[in-house]
């Protein structure tokens, strides 16, 4: 398939095209445009082992015309990172292997890639998964609704094995041929608990204020840049919102999202990525800017925004099996147009429409389909 890039966009092209077949440059990664793939976990890796069929699917969506492909999360090598024996792994030598040929897939299909690596923490139900006897592990124990879980908070030690794990993931990424890593920090998991003043009640220099709650996801970001070459670049995940906890913040101004912000990036991150439910409602009272736009204004670093991308419906009902309309895209172009932020990360709209980055690309919207939960269900 021919896919629009910013070398070949004719002058009658559609604005869409226009704005988003832009190059861009995250690190040192220069990415063909401004789509990517937002992580979406898919649960289709037995033994957490992705196969061919994984490998397909990513690489569909690159031939189709995504720019940045982000996994759906995979778990780091620490026994209490995940539940599940179908969510994929960042360690183990077969893991890695399906790894390396999902990367070789995207890269053959003109895409670029990144993992997300993941810790979920206290959301850990003990009993599953691939080290089934190991405990939930988080800053104090306690779940998003402020319940003491089956759990425990983590000691020193158990941190400086968290770390490292993230640390030697991100180094495999790089030997196996990705393009960059990104670092799981949003939705409730392990290193939001820590970032959260409603999970974090620690009173070590791992707990307190904004700044001491931070430290955590600092020094993850810090061992990971340091076990990657300069140029590869750190992409760093973060929410205000929580998997079951929708109203919770971490910032209630700019000024205290700074203070969570501004140790990340002296850490290493090359580029946020500002997840928001909706990426058109403004972040603070007084000003127009998302979350992601803030980001960029208060860091100087790369955001990609994301939430309910090319979507109008309500966010909670399209994965419950309500479906969802298919959204106009113009207040997004609005916003790259005047760099409030530097890429946009499409997740159902490309879960249901392989095919939709070239359709947008390319001025073929009305044959966009809508998103239908029924997707869920296969790597189509």
């Amino acid at each position: 398939m021919s896919v629009t890039t910013s070398e070949s966009v004719p002058e009658n092209a559609s604005r869409a095209a226009r704005v988003l077949s832009r190059p861009v440059a995250l690190g040192g990664l220069t990415v063909p445009n401004r789509i990517a793939m937002a992580p979406m976990t898919r649960m289709f890796s037995p033994g957490g082992v992705p196969g061919e069929d994984v490998a397909s699917y990513y690489a569909r969506r690159a031939a189709a015309g995504v720019g940045l492909i982000v996994t759906e999360g995979t778990y780091v090598g620490h026994e209490s990172a995940g539940e599940s024996t179908r969510v994929p792994r960042f360690h183990g030598a077969e893991q890695l292997a399906g790894w390396a040929k999902v990367a070789d897939a995207v890269h053959a299909a003109g895409g670029t890639i990144v993992p997300q690596l993941w810790h979920i923490g206290m959301v850990r139900r003990q009993g599953r998964g691939p080290f089934p006897q190991a405990p939930a592990v988080g800053p104090s124990g306690l779940r998003t609704d402020g319940t003491e879980g089956a759990g425990k908070a983590m000691t020193r030690a158990d941190i400086d094995d968290v770390v490292g794990a993230f640390a030697e993931a991100a180094a495999d990424a790089e030997r196996i041929g990705f393009d960059g890593v990104e670092i799981h920090g949003a939705h409730g998991y392990l290193l939001d608990q820590f970032l959260w003043a409603g999970t974090n009640r620690r009173t070590d220099a791992y707990g307190g204020d904004a700044v001491a709650r931070t430290k955590f996801s600092a020094e993850v970001v810090a061992a990971v840049r340091a076990a990657v070459s300069p140029g590869f670049p750190v992409i760093f995940r973060y929410s205000q919102w929580k998997q079951d906890a929708y109203d919770a913040r971490l910032a209630e101004t700019p000024e205290e999202l700074e203070a969570i912000l501004a140790p990340l990036a002296e850490a290493g991150v090359d580029v946020f990525h500002a997840s928001t439910r909706r990426y058109w409602l403004p972040e603070f009272e007084g000003s127009d800017l998302n979350l992601a736009g803030w980001t960029k204004k208060l860091t100087g670093k790369q955001v990609i925004t994301v939430g309910s991308v090319g979507l109008d419906g309500d966010f909670l009902k399209a994965f419950q099996g309500e479906g969802a309309a298919i959204g106009g895209l113009d207040n997004l172009l609005d916003r790259l147009e005047r760099d409030e932020f530097d890429m946009v990360a499409v997740g159902r709209a490309l879960l249901q429409d392989p095919q939709w980055a070239a359709k947008v690309l390319q001025g073929r919207s009305e044959e966009l389909r809508p998103y239908d939960a029924e997707s869920l269900k296969t790597l189509s």
